[in-house]
């Protein structure tokens, strides 16, 4: 995310500046972790004690959670605060631009999620084949392989969507967004529609 941001103002970063960007912020990052991970916790209680209506509430509390939650990452590593003021900051930015739907985040996890799924099926698949033809070692060897892939095209993902997130957090403070036409950005948050009373 450091990286990203230092790109997005124009300059080149380094692996050093990305790493020296996510060491200045340790604490920080450390305690959303904590929060996001209570959070979670939390949401997990819901839908496993809730029944029906705690798997809906569980949806709709993670739902909006990850969007108040978008810009987190880049409000502490541009703005220095702790994680309970990011997260006020981050929430703030979606109201003032009237972010409902953050499309793009949802395209890029779409994307690399069913990447992942195929490559999963079809790395288990053919190990299971091979395995029920006797072959086992290269069985193994092709779930091994499928699993690394899974865990990269993850990783992969998570890092489009991290820059993505840094550009938003540019659009949304009025800043510079490199490469990244603004135009593409505002899309990026759907307007609320004005609702009448029939």
């Amino acid at each position: 995310m450091s990286a990203a941001i230092i790109r997005l103002e124009g300059d080149d970063p380094t692996l050093g500046d990305g790493l020296r960007g996510a060491w200045s912020h340790i604490g920080a990052i450390l305690g959303y972790a904590a929060i996001a991970a209570t959070v979670g916790l939390v949401l997990q209680l819901i839908r496993e004690r809730g029944g029906v209506a705690g798997v809906i509430l569980a949806a709709l509390g993670g739902m909006a959670w990850n969007i108040i939650t978008f810009l987190v990452i880049p409000v502490l590593v541009v703005e220095g605060v702790g994680p309970v003021t990011a997260i006020k900051l981050s929430a703030g930015l979606l109201r003032k631009t009237w972010g409902e739907q953050i499309i793009g985040s949802a395209g890029i996890g779409l994307v690399f999620g069913l990447l992942g799924f195929a490559v999963g099926a079809v790395g288990v698949a053919l190990g299971v084949l091979a395995m029920s033809a006797g072959i086992v070692v290269r069985g193994i060897a092709v779930i091994g392989v499928a699993v690394i892939a899974i865990m990269v095209i993850s990783l992969l993902g998570a890092t489009l969507r991290g820059i993505y997130s840094a550009a938003v957090y540019e659009y949304a403070v009025g800043g510079e967004t490199g490469a990244f036409d603004k135009e593409m950005l505002a899309e990026a948050f759907r307007p609320k529609r004005s609702r009448r009373i029939i």
